[in-house]
């Protein structure tokens, strides 16, 4: 089921657009805290963002650029401003289509249906892996944090991407060490701690300090 995130000020529009959009068969999510969008977008892995301009404390636009720096999912401008000039800042924004309102719901749908054709018919869903703020689009392999992308070996992906897939919970040393060496049984276990510290402190020198925890004799986690 393809999952929408509304972002929507208008109590009214977004339950309307929310209900029609059900009744298509697809899963809705409305956004209520407009201060953290990235963060509701990162948990709740949307294949389609409906976003409008006009938003508190940050707009449309700000969303859509920080959506960008972590993700190629589609999304789709609802404005009252459609003016040329605020169409063509959308598109250059990052935006993939725009829609006035007011606006026929039929036509909404039809604009849905089709992106969502077009983007996920001939390539798979982009996941992103969110903790404390930071972003791991397993797609790309890449790390944001604070808007900046901090580059990792294929060794930190690996380590970072176990770890956030199981947060909340210890990962024993032995499965880290299959994740990263999964072809090779005679590795030195030194090598995973080597990994480890080397990938903390590139965490710690961007300003992610006690991002990972150990638990002696256990393994890993992220609390």
């Amino acid at each position: 089921m393809y999952r929408i995130l509304i972002v929507e000020d208008d109590d009214s529009i977004a339950s309307l657009v929310e209900k029609q959009l059900m009744l298509w068969g697809l899963a809705v999510r409305c956004v209520q805290d407009f201060r953290n969008v990235l963060q509701i977008f990162a948990e709740y892995e949307p294949h389609l963002v409906l976003l409008d301009i006009s938003l508190p404390f940050y707009n449309g636009y700000h969303w859509c650029m920080e959506i960008r720096k972590v993700s190629k999912v589609p999304i789709l401008f609802l404005s009252s401003a459609s003016d040329n000039m605020n169409i063509v800042m959308a598109m250059n924004m990052g935006g993939d289509d725009f829609i006035a309102k007011p606006f026929d719901l039929n036509v909404l749908i039809a604009k849905i249906q089709a992106i969502l054709r077009r983007t996920y018919d001939f390539g798979g869903q982009v996941t992103i892996l969110e903790h404390r703020g930071a972003m791991l689009n397993t797609a790309n392999a890449s790390l944001t944090w604070n808007g900046e992308k901090i580059d990792l070996t294929k060794n930190e992906y690996r380590i970072l991407q176990a770890l956030m897939e199981n947060k909340g919970n210890v990962v024993s040393r032995d499965y880290l060490m299959q994740r990263l060496w999964e072809n090779d049984s005679f590795v030195d276990e030194n090598a995973l701690s080597v990994n480890v510290a080397r990938l903390r402190k590139k965490l710690e020198a961007a300003g992610m300090k006690d991002f990972i925890s150990t638990k002696k004799g256990m393994g890993y986690i992220m609390e």
